[in-house]
């Protein structure tokens, strides 16, 4: 049996913490669970710390003093995933936009490839967001797959998995970019280490309670940085 670990980041999720670890614990895989806290103003991390004592599965919160932004929470996950001896590292949204039934199909597909990304927008993919973000982000990630030409229709879905133990000259912790253009990184940097990659579909839902957590500038920034990627002034 191949040892897991889920992760997903935390910040003001108080209204939806709780029913996503009530979801991704009855999942009838042996895996472990990290989360990361940026000491959320709401309480969330006193929510996970009580679930921790009943859980089914095994819980590891990490609460950082404030808020550091979701690429270094990513990598401090991979980290602590390397450091401890994992095979395989999944990751995904704690708001309930991704369902946590899928671990099972990612973790299948990672035993034959290094990456696996959630896609809402390859076949069978679906995408619930409202009209207006679902068009700046399938636009932005056909532009994205224009401009890299990498094989993928999802690039900023944090709905992944990889495979620890295949991946090779690739370490999370070099790339360079910040906030939600972080996971486009991510990607420009399994591509050029050659690491194999694939896709599966997914159904993308809007978040029914809680605030988004992306800035409005967020597309402008990614939009920015591809452009500087493209021009070989960021590497990753």
């Amino acid at each position: 049996m191949r040892k897991v670990l889920v992760f997903t980041a935390t910040f003001n999720e108080v209204e939806n913490i709780k029913f996503f670890l009530d979801k991704i614990t009855t999942i009838k895989y042996n895996f472990d669970i990290l989360i990361v806290d940026d000491n959320s103003p709401d309480n969330t991390w006193s929510i996970i710390e009580q679930y921790k004592s009943h859980s089914t599965k095994k819980i590891n919160l990490i609460k950082r003093a404030k808020k550091e932004g979701l690429n270094t929470a990513h990598k401090l996950g991979f980290n602590y995933a390397k450091e401890n001896n994992y095979d395989l590292f999944i990751t995904l949204d704690a708001d309930l936009s991704h369902d946590p039934m899928v671990i099972p199909e990612l973790i299948k597909h990672l035993e034959t490839n290094s990456f696996v990304i959630g896609s809402r927008y390859m076949p069978g993919g679906k995408n619930e967001m409202s009209f207006f973000r679902f068009i700046l982000s399938f636009l932005g990630n056909k532009l994205i797959k224009f401009v890299l030409n990498i094989d993928l229709d999802e690039f900023t879905t944090s709905y992944r998995g990889f495979n620890l133990k295949t991946l090779k000259n690739f370490d999370m912790n070099e790339v360079s970019l910040e906030g939600y253009s972080f996971f486009l990184g991510t990607i420009n940097l399994l591509q050029k280490t050659n690491n194999n990659m694939t896709q599966i579909p997914i159904t993308f839902r809007d978040r029914k309670k809680g605030k988004s957590k992306i800035p409005r500038l967020e597309i402008i920034r990614t939009l920015k940085n591809l452009l500087l990627i493209k021009l070989d002034i960021i590497k990753k």
